[in-house]
């Protein structure tokens, strides 16, 4: 089989995948993952056709420029792309293409672990074992919140917004959106629509955030003070949509009861206050990290630049 040219990746990928790759393209995987300056070494010293990178490798204005002009597309194995300059590479004529579809699942259920391990104080619990359970917690020492029954406002009702709504449903939780655009009744599943998120605040009980990064700072001062005090907050979507200061000011008045955090401002050099706190559960950045929903990633990333390649429309193009 005639390959279809020469992808260089930024990181290596799994036995299955790379036979799948190997077989289409000539490629250059590194044994480990690199960062942008490495990767735009190895796509000018070999005529590189396509690039495949994750989030972890920002390909900015000026990394896009230094690219060679054999390159026709960006492929990143992620759904979000706030990590490259969209623009600047379709200015180049390059694709830019994301995985949207693999990704819903698993950052679904990531995001309800956040909610179930911030609201019950779990961080402080597992500690406590991790101590050898030396004393017993009092009748009314370190309560958590149930979600169940609670009202969930989810910023973004995207594909894993309504993910988090269908898993919230089996805790009878009254699901509350804001959406740049209102969905179908039949996407919508008995959720109720706001246009302003600064009306739906008041009324969230347990916040989450399931939209793109790239949009500026969402939760500011202002707007966590808008939500119910003693509201628990959610965030696997990007840590740049949130005031993080002000994020911890809400969590240590007692405005936020907890917050469950996947993704931070600086990773993986985040803020350390955040974890001191006793009201936090932290992951670093895993919403994705299974088997099943990083082997779709990885195909579906070649899928983009197979077609590309061929001649042929990238299946996840990033928005235009």
């Amino acid at each position: 089989m005639t390959k279809l040219g020469t992808l260089v990746l930024s990181l290596p990928i799994p036995g299955p995948v790379r036979s799948r790759a190997e077989a289409l393209f000539n490629c250059i995987e590194p044994p480990r993952h690199i960062g942008t300056e490495k990767l735009l070494e190895a796509a000018i010293a070999n005529s590189a056709d396509a690039v495949l990178i994750s989030p972890g490798v920002p390909m900015k204005a000026d990394a896009i420029a230094s690219l060679p002009s054999s390159v026709k597309i960006i492929a990143t194995a992620s759904v979000g792309f706030d990590h490259i300059d969209v623009a600047a590479a379709r200015a180049r004529g390059i694709e830019v293409a994301t995985t949207p579809d693999a990704t819903t699942d698993a950052t679904a259920d990531t995001t309800i672990l956040l909610m179930l391990g911030a609201s019950r104080l779990t961080k402080g619990h597992v500690h406590s074992m991790d101590q050898a359970w030396s004393v017993r917690n009092g009748f009314f020492d370190g309560l958590g919140i149930d979600i169940t029954g609670k009202t969930l406002g989810i910023v973004g009702m995207g594909r894993i917004g309504r993910g988090v709504a269908e898993r919230s449903r089996g805790f009878r939780m009254e699901v509350l959106y804001h959406n740049r655009n209102r969905l179908s009744p039949e996407l919508e599943n008995g959720a109720q629509y706001f246009a302003s998120l600064d009306e739906m605040l008041p009324r969230c009980q347990v916040l989450s955030l399931n939209l793109p990064g790239g949009q500026g700072v969402i939760m500011t001062a202002e707007r966590f003070a808008k939500l119910p005090k003693g509201a628990l907050f959610v965030n696997s979507a990007r840590g740049s949509l949130v005031d993080e200061d002000a994020m911890i000011d809400a969590l240590k008045s007692g405005q936020l009861f907890a917050a469950g955090l996947d993704v931070f401002k600086s990773e993986p050099n985040y803020d350390t206050r955040i974890n001191d706190l006793p009201n936090t559960f932290l992951l670093p950045h895993i919403g994705t990290a299974t088997v099943e929903s990083r082997t779709l990633m990885a195909n579906n990333a070649l899928d983009n630049i197979e077609a590309v390649l061929s001649g042929k429309p990238a299946p996840f193009p990033a928005p235009r």
